[in-house]
């Protein structure tokens, strides 16, 4: 009988310890980046014909910003704030460098700005980007010499979802001119292939010298892009389920060259324009990856230890793709609403209760609350954002930030509480967000103190940033 209690005692003390060291264990960090999804498309986020049952799920079981902005319109700029918490204008990096410009030498994220990768690695986490990197093409900046002990995905700013000559999508590509010489639409006599003059150019050429890689060795893809992006996440999940992980899982979805798949396309054929159609196969393809992604956290017991930080890149080109930012004005590329601020969810069940939040918040906040909970807090580099923990956890009612700020060259913003001063290469104009949140109704000429207010509060700011490194 002493026996069979000392095996109990001590049965009973391994459980304690083993859940002691769970509890105790660091959690893993998830970043999951949607790439030119408009803020208006979502479900969770009153979009209305493309169901997004697993990102709304997201949504709705954690923490969901109506506020979240980034910190530039567009891909590479606002992904270097994201990925070091600091203002991209600290060092120089204001614009986005696409094509040939990416592979410059030179041009990248600067190597002396730790990422949130480097100092997660240096802490003990394995450490993985699956996707787009779009931080510099040459050696220098590659993503395994800046914090990730493993990349799959392609160092520019686009790729084809399948390899040419694009079997299973339907793919719609920008022209200047159709095969008569004419403008419109053309489609090919297979309906596999469109021709576009809406944009008023020729698609990039997203493929050149861009192949899809596995650290620095090209691969042959032949899955689409959305779903082998999620194959590689979920694979570098098993293989590091028994210690913390970060995974920045960057989905160049919903970016063009827009192809639809045919299993998603069939689910949209009541939408008669083939544009939007597409666009809603691209989305759909999306959310049920992000879907698999989260069902095999769970199903690999990792919910309970895992933040996942959701949110886009930039606003959506809405001419581009039709991707709608709506209620807000304007879109990727400029400094109006809907350029800069996005759909933003964190998720932590059984730690973030579920709930929306007017407050407004920005991406370099993400990168400072996955610190702080790695027991970071205290970085050897200065950030810009500003842990959301004790705003997740309802231990603060109050915004992380009274200011936030933007400048794209001749493009500038700041957001002042619920005052925001926009100008670009024009007069500046003013917007009671609070009640304009669209951008109508320009308060500047009726309210001249505030405008010299927000302006002084932007010049201060300015002050302090560097000169571009390029442009």
């Amino acid at each position: 009988m002493n026996s069979f209690r000392a095996v109990v005692t001590l049965a009973a003390l391994a459980g304690a310890c083993t859940a002691a060291a769970a509890e105790s264990r660091r959690p893993n960090i998830v970043f999951i980046v949607a790439d030119d999804l408009g803020y208006g498309e979502l479900g969770c986020y009153g979009g209305k014909d493309i169901p997004t049952p697993h990102l709304d799920a997201l949504a709705a079981g954690g923490v969901r910003f109506t506020n979240g902005y980034v910190t530039a319109p567009f891909c590479a700029a606002a992904r270097a704030a994201l990925l070091t918490g600091r203002y991209q204008t600290r060092f120089g990096f204001e614009y986005n460098p696409i094509g040939a410009k990416n592979a410059a030498p030179g041009i990248g994220l600067p190597v002396g700005e730790k990422t949130i990768a480097d100092h997660l690695r240096a802490a003990g986490y394995a450490t993985a980007l699956v996707g787009k990197w779009h931080l510099g093409g040459t050696a220098e900046f590659h993503p395994q010499r800046r914090g990730f002990d493993e990349f799959f995905g392609f160092l520019h700013e686009g790729h084809t979802y399948v390899p040419h000559p694009w079997a299973g999508v339907t793919t719609w590509l920008r022209r200047k001119a159709l095969p008569d010489g004419g403008t419109g639409r053309w489609t090919s006599p297979d309906g596999r292939l469109v021709w576009t003059t809406h944009m008023g150019g020729n698609e990039p050429d997203y493929d050149a010298d861009n192949p899809l890689l596995r650290s620095s060795q090209p691969v042959d893809e032949r899955t689409n892009l959305t779903d082998a992006f999620t194959r590689e996440a979920n694979d570098f999940i098993t293989r590091h389920r028994t210690q913390p992980f970060f995974l920045y899982l960057a989905y160049n979805a919903v970016h063009s060259p827009m192809q639809g798949a045919d299993a998603y396309l069939a689910k949209f054929v009541h939408i008669p324009d083939l544009h939007r159609r597409i666009f809603a196969a691209m989305l759909a393809q999306l959310d049920a990856s992000v879907g698999r992604v989260l069902a095999h956290l769970r199903a690999s017991g990792l919910t309970e230890n895992t933040l996942v930080i959701f949110l886009s890149d930039n606003g959506g080109p809405t001419k581009e793709l039709t991707s709608s930012n709506a209620p807000l004005r304007g879109g990727k590329g400029e400094l109006w609403e809907g350029g800069i601020r996005v759909p933003f969810v964190a998720s932590w069940p059984g730690r973030i209760s579920a709930r929306t939040l007017d407050l407004p918040v920005t991406s370099m906040d993400a990168t400072a609350t996955a610190l702080a909970l790695a027991g970071l807090s205290d970085p050897p580099t200065a950030l810009d954002g500003a842990s959301l923990w004790p705003l997740l956890t309802g231990k603060s009612p109050t915004a992380p930030h009274s200011t936030l700020y933007w400048r794209v060259g001749e493009k500038n913003a700041v957001r002042h509480g619920d005052w925001k001063l926009v100008r670009h290469r024009d007069p500046w104009q003013l917007f009671d967000l609070a009640v304009d949140a669209g951008e109508h109704t320009d308060l500047a000429v009726s309210e001249p103190a505030r405008v010299k207010e927000l302006a002084a509060l932007w010049e201060k700011w300015n002050a302090a940033q560097i000169a571009p490194r390029w442009k």
